[in-house]
């Protein structure tokens, strides 16, 4: 299970331990895509309805015996589980292409109290920006439909017309940056509440 360490954010694939990916590799499953943040828990029931769709939809767009070619997605999964092993169990059954935030990661437990319901899909564009706060009703009444609106709006570049340099470029670029700018959003959006309840405080004082 290979992990990259960029911009103090872990991601980990979910391919067997023997096959090891390469920074490139990682960089390249997270490059001028549209991301997803999977927020949820094995042993909660209303995840366990939802999982099977979003399974289905992801490796509908990303796996070659449906596509041509892999659409430009990715998914990362944010547990809300108990323990390690109930998220080791769950990854085991999903596809490899997924990726993960490792159990116990400090990016992690923030982000938990930021999304207090699960299940929650959270779309990102490559820079960060959310697409959508919450797309579990879009992907369980739509399924793989609901890319094409999410790819335009993200507005990729498309893999044929990228030149070899961008590859390049990608590695020497943190991949993580839509995680980290999501952070530091996030992150100023706490600051901003925080001082707003400040002054109303003070005001009532």
């Amino acid at each position: 299970m290979a992990s990259l360490f960029a911009g103090k954010v872990l991601i980990v694939n979910n391919r067997d331990r023997d096959e090891v990916e390469t920074e490139r590799e990682l960089c390249s499953a997270l490059e001028n895509r549209v991301m997803l943040l999977y927020f949820g828990a094995a042993e909660c029931p209303r995840c366990r309805s939802f999982v099977p769709r979003l399974k289905d939809f992801f490796v509908r767009l990303t796996d070659e015996f449906y596509v041509e070619r892999a659409s430009q997605l990715c998914l990362v999964y944010v547990s809300r589980d108990a323990t390690a092993q109930q998220e080791e169990a769950f990854l085991k059954s999903m596809p490899k292409r997924w990726l993960s935030l490792p159990f116990g990661d400090e990016f992690k437990r923030w982000l938990r109290f930021v999304v207090s319901e699960v299940p929650r899909v959270v779309v990102l564009k490559p820079n960060g920006d959310v697409l959508v706060g919450n797309a579990v009703d879009e992907i369980t009444s739509m399924g793989p439909a609901c890319f094409q609106n999410w790819q335009e709006a993200a507005e990729l570049v498309d893999r044929n017309f990228r030149l070899a340099e961008d590859f390049d470029d990608c590695a020497r670029r943190s991949i993580t940056d839509p995680l980290r700018r999501l952070k530091y959003r996030l992150g100023k959006g706490e600051e901003s509440r925080s001082e707003e309840q400040k002054e109303d405080g003070d005001e009532s004082s």
